[in-house]
């Protein structure tokens, strides 16, 4: 007896174990499979539309494509109509794919209990790295654990900003098969600091000449073997751009929220706009924009917009979030990277206090800590700092 053929239903239900490996969903979710037919002889038309006609997966979809469907007994020959997407396919096409990557995240050894602030900007030169150490300093000093990890694996500057020259070592980690990096650990007032660069392993004057996989492959490697323990916060200095690395981390780390950095100046802060359209297109939040490099103040008390002004927040009112503040330009920020001291940490200047109020506003209202949501547990935050601030008067 001749087997029946199959139905368009049973055909389709097949067509999900074919696997774009690219994309890394199956095509009928990805909507790649516009239509399929069966004739009465057996015969199945599967229609296939790739994001570009000359797509180098196109033989490897065959014959997944064909292999997968040929398996059911009624099932005579396997044809393939194939297609090219329009630009808004493409986009829609990509955007269930970002989606698929978010709900099917790898583990990492960050903690699910870690708040993830991406510190990101569209371009380089505004100053990310500083605004990184001196927001990370001042969130530990009041008296968290908080990571950072330079992903600005070309452009390192963790380490020197830090003071930190150390190497990276692995050791055995309880609960783990194999050894595990250790974090560079820093004290920071009533915190900790815990670090990770390749300036570790690396020579500060080295270039690491990588391409986006190798980039991306040593992010993954921060993530997955690094035994980062318990942590508050993670702060990670992004690279500039929107590539390969930023791409690796929303897949990795969906539940990261990024801030965006710009300077004042108009040029900024429409590169910077790529950025937090990057993040959206991911599935991240943005939870705000800092304004680097605002102005300069001289001993006389004048006021100099060196960079322009108003590109903060043009930038914030453009992608409907808050500009949580103003980084003014002083020599000061730059003294403390040199000496691995942050200014945020015992600055008297005015950048450091932006700098404090900045990591305040992240703590209290903008990125709590998850482990702390409760009620009862910030008041007691509340507490403890209201009590410091007995303990340690300011001076008139």
């Amino acid at each position: 007896m001749i087997p029946s053929p199959p139905d368009v239903e049973t055909v389709t239900e097949l067509l999900r174990s074919v696997i774009d490996p690219e994309l890394g969903a199956d095509i009928v979710t990805l909507g790649m499979v516009p239509s399929v037919t069966v004739s009465d002889d057996g015969v199945v038309s599967v229609g296939v539309k790739l994001t570009i006609g000359g797509c180098p997966l196109r033989a490897q979809i065959k014959k997944d494509v064909e292999t997968r469907v040929a398996v059911h007994p009624g099932v005579t020959k396997v044809k393939i109509d194939w297609g090219e997407m329009t630009s808004e396919e493409r986009s829609n096409v990509m955007l269930k794919a970002r989606w698929n990557a978010r709900e099917n995240a790898p583990n990492t050894e960050v903690p699910t209990t870690t708040r993830i602030l991406a510190i990101a900007s569209g371009k380089g030169g505004v100053g990310k790295s500083s605004v990184t150490v001196n927001l990370a300093a001042a969130i530990a000093a009041a008296g968290f654990t908080v990571g950072v990890l330079d992903a600005d694996i070309w452009g390192f500057s963790v380490p020197r900003l830090l003071g930190i020259d150390d190497r990276l070592e692995a050791e055995a980690v309880e609960g783990h098969d194999k050894p595990m990096i250790i974090p560079r650990t820093l004290p920071m007032g009533r915190g900790m600091l815990k670090v990770v660069s390749t300036g570790f392993l690396v020579d500060e004057d080295t270039a690491l000449m990588w391409r986006g996989l190798m980039l991306n492959k040593a992010v993954e490697q921060f993530l997955r073997d690094v035994h980062w323990g318990e942590l508050d916060y993670l702060l990670i200095d992004m690279p500039p751009g929107t590539g390969d690395v930023q791409m690796g981390l929303a897949r990795m780390l969906p539940r990261t929220d990024l801030l965006i950095i710009t300077t004042p100046a108009i040029a900024a802060q429409k590169v910077a706009a790529r950025a937090a359209d990057m993040a959206r297109r991911s599935f991240l939040r943005v939870c705000g924009v800092i304004e680097n490099m605002s102005s300069f103040t001289c001993d006389h008390g004048v006021e100099y917009p060196l960079f322009g002004t108003g590109g903060g927040q043009a930038l914030a009112n453009e992608i409907g979030v808050e500009l949580l503040g103003r980084v003014p330009l002083e020599p000061a920020v730059a003294a403390g990277g040199d000496t691995g001291r942050p200014v945020a940490i015992d600055g008297t200047g005015l950048a450091a206090t932006e700098f404090r109020a900045i990591a305040r506003k992240l703590i209290d209202e903008v990125a709590p800590p998850l482990n702390m949501a409760g009620c009862s547990a910030r008041m007691l935050t509340m507490a403890a700092a209201a009590l410091d601030a007995a303990d340690h008067p300011k001076s008139a």
